[in-house]
């Protein structure tokens, strides 16, 4: 039975990846009366009095809702609410499992930007947190950025952040081996989707200053005969300092950097022997890379990572979104800011010792539980330092 085979039986066995489970026994008519009529008025009306006693009687504050549209699953694409549900599922089974959050998956029957928006909006008072996923580009900018100004709990579309806060630990790992400075760098990003466009900021906030971004047409400038929609064109008005055209090959040119979220095979050797010297490589197109693990070493990439658990330095969301939710909701944090993104990635940085830290080890294990406790304590620090916290 190869793996699909039996991934399907999996699912069919279980008939899916969750359940729901209840804190309290209801086994005699004494306790059937305290969780719900007629004991369960008393807390009812406390929070009707004080509305943020719900999360005093109530699983809000640990309670986490996964919301997409099905429209970009991962190596999928636009393939609809129901069919993205096993993802969301799985996504709900590594809250659990890693930071003991209770996360519940909501599928919505709906492209349609503002419909998301309101619908989220409304069922908002049951959870402590919302992660967006799996939201096409460029609607999941406006979509995130509206429901973070509209609610007073944490909104994270992991696809965008998770992604850029991963590739922000392994870079300054990579930096501590290789000597350089992150003001020095010079970085190329092939791919500026949701993932690709918040790596480049979070970049930015960090200090690199010298970002050239590519897509499917080339180089991100302001004399390009293919337009830009909006988000590209905010790109180009911040990035490519030095004003370089063409295509992917003219921007790696002494580049120290590259950075792939977009497709596989389009970086060759002869590319990345154009790079600086001691090149770092993050090609994460899955399930095959712009560059294989093996060519790029073979082609002289000092550092290499991938999406990919067969080759070192998996470059892995599930190294963020447990602990950073567990850390805002830990401080009921309104919003989850920039110092909090930053935060999350030096957490991760962190757990690689100097001792441990090598080319072939940049980035901690995805499994490594130890990294949840990491980022959701640094993580919580920054939202008390930034007054984000609300006890």
């Amino acid at each position: 039975m190869d793996n699909n085979e039996e991934s399907l039986a999996l699912h069919e066995a279980k008939k899916g990846k969750i359940s729901v489970e209840s804190k309290v026994s209801i086994d005699t008519r004494k306790n059937l009366g305290l969780a719900y009529t007629p004991g369960v008025a008393e807390p009812c009306r406390k929070i009707a009095e004080n509305p943020s006693d719900v999360y005093r009687y109530t699983s809000k504050g640990n309670l986490v809702a996964v919301i997409t549209d099905g429209t970009a699953v991962l190596g999928l694409g636009d393939i609809g609410p129901e069919a993205s549900m096993p993802v969301m599922e799985g996504k709900a089974i590594l809250f659990k499992e890693f930071a003991g959050i209770n996360a519940f998956p909501v599928c919505l029957d709906t492209k349609d930007s503002q419909k998301i928006i309101q619908t989220i909006k409304n069922i908002s008072p049951t959870f402590g947190g919302i992660n967006l996923e799996d939201i096409s580009s460029p609607r999941c900018f406006e979509i995130e950025k509206r429901l973070d100004d509209l609610l007073p709990i944490p909104v994270f579309h992991d696809d965008q952040h998770g992604t850029a806060i991963v590739v922000t630990a392994g870079i300054l790992n990579s930096l501590r081996l290789i000597g350089k400075k992150i003001g020095d760098l010079r970085v190329v990003l092939n791919g500026p989707g949701a993932a690709g466009t918040a790596i480049i900021y979070l970049l930015m906030q960090m200090g690199v200053k010298d970002i050239i971004v590519c897509d499917e047409n080339g180089i991100l400038a302001d004399n390009r005969i293919i337009p830009l929609d909006p988000h590209k064109k905010n790109l180009m008005e911040k990035t490519n300092p030095r004003g370089i055209q063409g295509y992917l090959s003219e921007a790696l040119k002494d580049a120290d950097v590259f950075i792939g979220v977009s497709i596989g095979r389009i970086v060759s050797k002869e590319m990345i022997e154009s790079m600086a010297n001691d090149p770092i490589v993050f090609a994460m197109a899955n399930p095959v890379p712009e560059i294989m693990y093996e060519d790029a070493k073979k082609a002289g990439v000092r550092i290499m990572g991938t999406g990919r658990s067969d080759s070192p330095n998996q470059i892995n969301n599930v190294l963020v979104f447990p602990g950073i939710f567990k850390g805002a909701l830990s401080v009921r944090a309104s919003t989850i800011n920039h110092e909090m993104k930053i935060a999350a990635a030096y957490a991760i940085a962190d757990m690689v010792q100097d001792e441990e830290l090598s080319e072939e080890y940049i980035i901690p294990d995805a499994l490594n539980k130890a990294v949840v406790e990491k980022v959701a304590q640094y993580v919580a620090q920054a939202a008390k330092e930034t007054g984000v916290n609300q006890i």
